[in-house]
């Protein structure tokens, strides 16, 4: 059985030696044998997944080592080889995509998400938070959020500004990962482990959160929330809300298909197929109540959200007179109806 994944970082460590974060410059999927054999035979592996720590001395040997058996990876092992010295070098093997147990392997596993290596949902996420600390990140890197009043005296007391541009478990994804053919209009609104697919637009209200993301071209001006993720050539309007797994949407995995439109300031709490809108200012969540129309017009039946959850060609408004919710679509009342039913 083939290695799931590995990769040569370089973090930081809080007082205690404990890892706030990992860089990761150049992950692999399915390392080969004789990169897992260099790692064996330099830095001692044998097998599991392990977060092997590495001093200067040692990543220049193993850097010798993979001259032969990975030039790439040699090439990271000797940039790295060269950071100092309070900076810690490690080198994380994932044999198998199991629970992490450590942060690097956290790291990692989101690395591979930003750099498009896996996909949302391709990876076992259990109980990362857990293993993701609370950090001030700031212009001078991640530090310890019990270590942060005495560096901010240390910087007042030097004339330096030290600033706090967040406190959080997640750090902003493009001081780890900028993916190629991405715009991102504010950087601090996408976090690590985000999926941005080739073309992505990011504007300034959109957000991004980990294990979520676009697979293609897409114009984002509402929010992407953690699990949810968005098909090629659908556009969520300025405001606009998916509900994720850590906002209401307990298991239920929310996807839009693609060629969708989520209005300004609408939402959606199911699935949806390809080439659906939602009209802006209009929520759909599981329970709302659903009136279905044919391609007359004509009342097909009323169900609820769920019951139109991952069907294509759907467009979702609100009378403007009684408040009702309406679904119009181009299927015929007896295709409409055999189709709903035939999920029940």
């Amino acid at each position: 059985m083939s290695t799931f994944a590995l990769a040569i970082g370089v973090g930081t460590q809080n007082k205690k030696g404990e890892w706030l974060e990992v860089y990761y410059p150049k992950p692999v999927i399915n390392p080969s044998d004789e990169l897992l054999n260099a790692v064996r035979e330099t830095l001692g592996y044998v097998g599991g997944n392990q977060a092997l720590s590495l001093n200067i001395a040692l990543m220049h040997t193993f850097q010798d080592a993979l001259e032969a058996a990975d030039p790439a990876q040699a090439a990271v092992a000797r940039e790295l080889g060269q950071a100092e010295m309070h900076r810690k070098l490690v080198v994380t093997i994932l044999e198998e995509d199991t629970t992490s147990t450590s942060t690097p392997e956290v790291y990692l596993k989101l690395h591979l998400l930003s750099h498009r290596l896996v996909k949302p949902h391709g990876i076992n996420l259990t109980g990362i938070f857990a293993l993701l600390p609370n950090v001030a990140w700031t212009n001078k890197g991640a530090i310890d959020i019990n270590e942060l009043p005495e560096a901010q005296l240390k910087a007042h007391v030097k004339g330096e500004i030290l600033s706090v541009n967040s406190v959080d478990k997640f750090p902003r994804m493009t001081d780890y990962v900028v993916p190629t053919g991405v715009r991102i209009a504010d950087t601090s609104r996408v976090r690590l482990g985000a999926y941005l697919g080739e073309g992505t637009t990011i504007m300034h209200e959109g957000f991004v959160n980990f294990n979520a993301g676009t697979l293609g071209s897409s114009m984002i001006e509402g929010r992407i929330s953690a699990g949810v993720v968005v098909g090629n050539g659908s556009d969520l309007g300025g405001g606009c809300s998916t509900m994720g797994t850590l906002s209401g949407g307990g298991n239920i995995i929310i996807a839009v298909g693609e060629q969708c439109l989520i209005g300004a300031n609408a939402g959606v709490g199911i699935p949806l197929g390809d080439r659906c809108t939602v009209e802006a200012g209009l929520y759909i969540t599981a329970g709302t109540k659903i009136q279905v129309l044919d391609e007359n017009k004509e009342l097909v039946e009323t169900v609820k959200g769920r019951d139109l959850a991952g069907k294509s060609d759907l467009l979702f408004i609100r009378d403007s007179i009684s408040g009702t919710v309406k679904c119009l679509t181009n299927k015929s009342a007896i295709a409409l109806n055999e189709e709903l039913h035939a999920n029940n």
